[in-house]
Order: structure tokens, then C-alpha cells, then sequence
């Protein structure tokens, strides 16, 4: 299969909860399978635990390309996956620039605060204009319906200009993911945050 090159790449960021719903679970192995089966290098927080572990582990066993980027401080706690390619980096600043640096798009799996605040930033970078990579939320069940009611309140509020509400899409199938993503990854060929090191 010839490589898009506009999307070769994708991060995913979720949750790393053992003890997430079994439907979360799978999700998170289904879309591993199905970057793998397009070719798609998944970029990801290294460990082998929860969601990411499942997703990370699906793409390796279907034949993927697959990236962990974990902090040393939790390569015991989130049980760092060391049969993928991995690197060892001393902080979560430095991991989200990596994961960021080496992935042309995101996906949003269900997740906890952590997932919260990796989201957060990735989509203030996006209403600042320092990039324009396509981030696309996995939202079953309306998992995430909270956050974009939430978003929705700050526009309201005249606190965040309305396009921000533009600067994503939420699927409620996997299937739709990689489809979305496409769609969106035009628009973000090649653009980089500016000004970070």
C-alpha cells in the first residue's frame, strides 16, 4: 500500500486504566488493527497498560509500525511496552512534544485527567494557529459530550471565538476514524507548533 504522505502517522491519547470498560478496551484494539492494516505508524505514551496498551499491542500483532514515548518515572507504573520501538524521555513536557513532533494527526480515545490535559493543550495549540493537524475524538456513548458542552459554555461566554468549535471532529465508530482524520489531514500537511523547542 503507497503511503499518504500527509498521514503517515497518527497519535492516539487515552486512558491507561486497567479497569476500563471492556467496549473501551476493544475500541482501542480495533483502531490498532485497523492503522496497522493501513499502513499508519501509531505514535503513543509507551506503556502496556489500559487502552493504550491494548491499542499498541493490536497494531504490533497485526503487523503495524507502532511508537511508544514513555517518561523513565513511568516506565514501571504504566508497564512500558519494550517490545515495540520505544523511547525513554525525563518528562511529560518532553513526551507530548515527541508524541507531537513525530504525528501528523490524533485520535481521542475515552481517558481520564491525564487524557484531559494532553487534550486540552494539543487543542489550545489548534486556537492559537500553531498547527493544524486533524484531531478527531472517538465519542461513545457521548463520552466526550461533556468537555464539548463545556467548550461550547467558553464560546458562549464570548471567552473562545466560535470557529474554535471547528477545530475537531467526533465520530461514534471506529470504523469512521481513519476516514475523519483523512478528510482533515490536508489542511495539516507538514505544520509544526511554533516557537517550541
Amino acid at each position: 500500500m503507497r503511503r499518504d504522505p500527509r498521514l503517515d502517522s497518527v497519535c492516539i491519547f487515552c486512558g491507561s486504566a486497567e479497569a476500563a470498560d471492556p467496549a473501551f478496551l476493544e475500541a482501542a484494539a480495533e483502531l490498532g488493527r485497523t492503522l496497522a492494516r493501513a499502513d499508519l505508524r501509531l505514535v503513543y505514551g509507551g506503556g502496556g497498560v489500559g487502552l493504550m496498551g491494548a491499542c499498541a499491542r493490536a497494531a504490533q500483532d497485526a503487523g503495524g509500525r507502532v511508537l511508544g514515548i514513555i517518561p523513565d518515572f513511568l516506565v514501571g507504573r504504566e508497564r512500558a511496552l519494550e517490545t515495540v520501538e520505544h523511547v525513554i524521555v525525563s518528562s511529560m513536557h518532553q513526551r507530548k512534544m515527541m508524541m507531537f513532533e513525530r504525528s501528523d494527526g490524533f485520535v481521542i480515545l475515552p481517558g481520564g485527567i491525564g487524557t484531559l490535559e494532553e487534550v486540552v493543550e494539543l487543542l489550545s495549540w489548534r486556537r492559537l494557529e500553531l498547527h493544524a493537524k486533524p484531531v478527531v475524538f472517538y465519542n461513545p456513548r457521548g463520552f466526550w459530550r461533556p468537555l464539548f458542552e463545556l467548550f461550547q459554555m467558553t464560546v458562549d461566554e464570548k471567552l473562545t471565538p466560535p470557529e474554535f468549535m471547528d477545530c475537531w471532529r467526533a465520530v461514534e465508530r471506529v470504523a469512521d476514524i481513519l476516514p475523519a482524520l483523512r478528510e482533515e489531514a490536508p489542511a495539516g500537511a507538514g505544520r509544526a507548533v511554533a516557537g517550541k523547542a
